[in-house]
């Protein structure tokens, strides 16, 4: 094994320096010693012994070469996205989602199983290991090759813990420890969030990787929205940012909402929401998707109703166009497979509600991940963490520890 005192970096910070090298490979183009000495402003043999660090990780390895040439084999170095994995969680109203993802975000294995997360944290919880020890066997993988975990729950999250806040249809959850649950299963870094929040990162890295200002929102058990401005995902002081399915729609008409106020916007126009005024027509609705089959069999009141819906979803969204300028409102959730009724509703009061300015270039569209989103922004979360400058440090830095039972703490 290398001498890894030597990766050390220069401002004596502890740093490994291997990191600033990795952050350039992350994009998994190969690059030959070279060129990643030139850019960084190194010697060539510093460079080898910070590429050395990594390939004892399995981070990078050496690149074939596609053309032979006769001459000596390539020595371009790149990132090995299939060397390590990530699990990404979408925990959802009445369903759970679960993929192995490799370091570049492409799923290796997934799984799908309805459970109501009303059932509480330790069944649905018990269920995410379950299945994510099933499909990391599926993968050929162990747990010793997971390096994070990302989750996405249906609720108000306090990011600096990972804890639930008073999620209204989560009920058992509050305050519950889910990063500790899951860490003592799998030993690895846990990172949750509102599961609309991990749906923006996952729409934004599938479709609008060049988009600073995006508004993600979910229409479907409940309504609520990702916040992306100046590329950032914005989670507020308390991690409530976004959550405007508990604003007051004025002509609610005294609709009871979950979180014990009236008139929400989440009470008015969610899936369940439409379905309940289908009911008092006298159609046969209790759920989004019953909405969704009325919808794409052309019932008329179906219809008005999901349009509706929109115009009360564009209503809140005016408000929030005027307060944070997005390019892009990217309308996602189980409600938007009726089609473009919902989309319609919303274009038709944004656009006559809202300042020109605001509008004369703002699309808004369908999302493009569509029930994928939730588990892809998962995963995000979880490799922008096991890839971050300080978890390289951490792992290079681990490298010189010693072994266990031998000075060494938990």
């Amino acid at each position: 094994m290398s001498d890894i005192s030597t990766f050390g970096g220069l401002d004596g910070s502890g740093g490994s320096g291997a990191s600033d090298l990795f952050q350039i490979l992350r994009d998994g183009q190969p690059r030959t010693r070279t060129e990643l000495a030139e850019r960084m402003g190194l010697a060539r043999s510093t460079v080898t012994l910070r590429i050395e660090a990594l390939m004892e990780l399995g981070l990078v390895g050496f690149v074939d070469d596609s053309v032979p040439t006769g001459g000596r084999p390539s020595s371009r170095i790149a990132l090995r996205a299939g060397s390590r994995v990530v699990l990404g969680v979408d925990i959802g109203a009445s369903h759970l989602r679960v993929a192995v993802t490799d370091l570049a975000g492409h799923r290796v294995r997934e799984a799908t199983r309805t459970i109501e997360v009303a059932q509480g944290p330790d069944v649905v919880l018990q269920a995410v290991v379950e299945l994510s020890n099933g499909l990391l066997a599926e993968s050929d993988r162990t747990a010793a090759d997971l390096l994070a975990i990302g989750i996405g729950v249906p609720g108000p999250v306090e990011h600096r813990t990972g804890r639930p806040i008073n999620p209204p249809i989560m009920p058992g959850w509050n305050g519950f420890d889910v990063p500790g649950f899951l860490h003592d299963h799998f030993r690895v870094p846990v990172l949750v969030d509102n599961d609309v929040n991990i749906m923006a990162l996952g729409e934004r890295n599938v479709a609008w990787p060049s988009v600073d200002d995006l508004l993600f929102v979910k229409v479907a058990t409940g309504i609520g929205s990702g916040i992306v401005a100046g590329g950032r995902l914005q989670r507020g002081a308390d991690g409530v940012a976004g959550d405007i399915g508990h604003i007051r729609v004025h002509h609610g008409g005294g609709v009871p909402c979950h979180c014990g106020n009236e008139d929400c916007l989440e009470a008015v126009a969610s899936g369940p929401a439409v379905a309940a005024k289908l009911r008092d027509r006298g159609l046969e609705a209790r759920t989004s998707e019953d909405v969704v089959r009325l919808v794409q069999a052309g019932n008329t009141d179906a219809v008005h109703a999901v349009r509706q819906a929109g115009r009360d979803v564009g209503d809140v969204l005016s408000a929030c166009i005027s307060l944070i300028n997005p390019s892009v409102i990217v309308v996602g959730g189980s409600m938007t497979l009726t089609g473009e009724h919902l989309i319609a509703g919303i274009r038709e009061v944004v656009y006559s509600r809202t300042i020109p300015l605001a509008t004369q270039h703002l699309q808004i569209v369908q999302s493009g991940s569509g029930l994928d989103a939730g588990v892809l922004g998962a995963s995000m979360l979880a490799i922008h963490h096991a890839l971050s400058p300080q978890r390289i440090d951490a792992m290079v830095n681990g490298l010189s520890a010693p072994p266990a039972g031998v000075g060494a703490t938990k």
